[in-house]
């Protein structure tokens, strides 16, 4: 890995790690959870890092992708489990990092769980390990304590302006022997979950990513299509674009770019038998001997 990278990464490092624990204090029942998006984005950027995609926001049996519409009113109930995950980039090279609170105090057990099977999944982290060892690893880590990781969701590689770039990173065993690789950048995250241990999609959608370029007759689309370009393949959030695009043209702009195959749609997850649910992630570089963690 080239110097300008390395420092990059580690400069997004420092922006994801100094906005995951002031978020923390944002967490409270009865906050909105658009405030609490638009707080952490806009924190972000006052950094000066990039935002790396739209911040999750996922409480209970929600697991992934819930992002606030423009106009959301929900809020934090007083015993949720909310978890947050967010990214920061400069230049485009990602740290990704997520936290679960929970504030009923009832999960403190799977809470720590997730965190002891994140750790150490991290231990692993070397040239030539596969990566079935370490989700063999979070799986076992998390059965033991009485828990399940979510065996349908995976931590990821992470390159420039890619979020989910090449390899995968499982929560349980699986039968092939992909193996790590120095200088590989790797968002590892595991999901703890008493419920059924897989997800399921829903309808809702506020995230978006860019799929393919092809011409568009709207001249809405071909400007929100100017902007979406310029994040190449990072998300982003549909309410981002509710004050220079009509809403509710907005959303059938959004939804004919879906269906013409020049954006992906990345809907809400949830947990398949509705447990409640927790994450834990870090982004780290590996080295020649193991692996150097920028998220903490």
């Amino acid at each position: 890995m080239e110097e300008k990278e390395l420092k990059a990464y580690r400069e997004a490092g420092k922006i994801a790690v100094e906005v995951r624990e002031w978020s923390k204090n944002l967490i409270k029942g009865g906050t909105r959870l658009l405030d609490i998006a638009e707080k952490i984005e806009k924190k972000i950027t006052d950094m000066g890092g990039g935002i790396a995609f739209p911040v999750n926001i996922c409480i209970n049996d929600i697991t992934a992708h819930y992002t606030p519409k423009f106009n959301d009113e929900s809020v934090i109930g007083e015993n949720d489990i909310v978890t947050i995950d967010l990214g920061a980039h400069v230049d485009g090279y990602i740290a990704d990092t997520a936290y679960t609170i929970d504030l009923s105090g009832r999960y403190e057990k799977m809470l720590s769980a997730n965190r002891d099977a994140l750790d150490k999944a991290i231990d692993l982290v070397k040239p030539n390990v596969s990566v079935s060892e370490i989700g063999k690893t979070v799986q076992k880590t998390l059965k033991d304590a009485g828990f399940k990781p979510i065996e349908n969701l995976t931590g990821h590689e992470v390159k420039q302006y890619d979020l989910h770039a090449g390899l995968s990173i499982p929560n349980i065993e699986v039968p092939y022997k992909w193996k790590i690789k120095e200088g590989m950048v790797l968002a590892i995250e595991p999901f703890a979950t008493d419920g059924y241990g897989r997800v399921i999609e829903s309808k809702r959608a506020e995230i978006f990513s860019l799929e393919r370029i092809k011409p568009t007759r709207m001249r809405e689309a071909r400007m929100l299509l100017s902007e979406v370009e310029r994040r190449k393949k990072l998300p982003f959030a549909e309410r981002w674009f509710c004050k220079k695009i009509n809403p509710i043209k907005l959303s059938l702009i959004l939804r004919d770019l879906v269906s013409n195959e020049i954006l992906n749609a990345h809907p809400v997850l949830h947990e398949k038998g509705k447990g409640m649910v927790s994450q834990f992630e870090h982004t780290m570089i590996v080295t020649e001997d193991g692996c150097e963690v920028i998220t903490r």
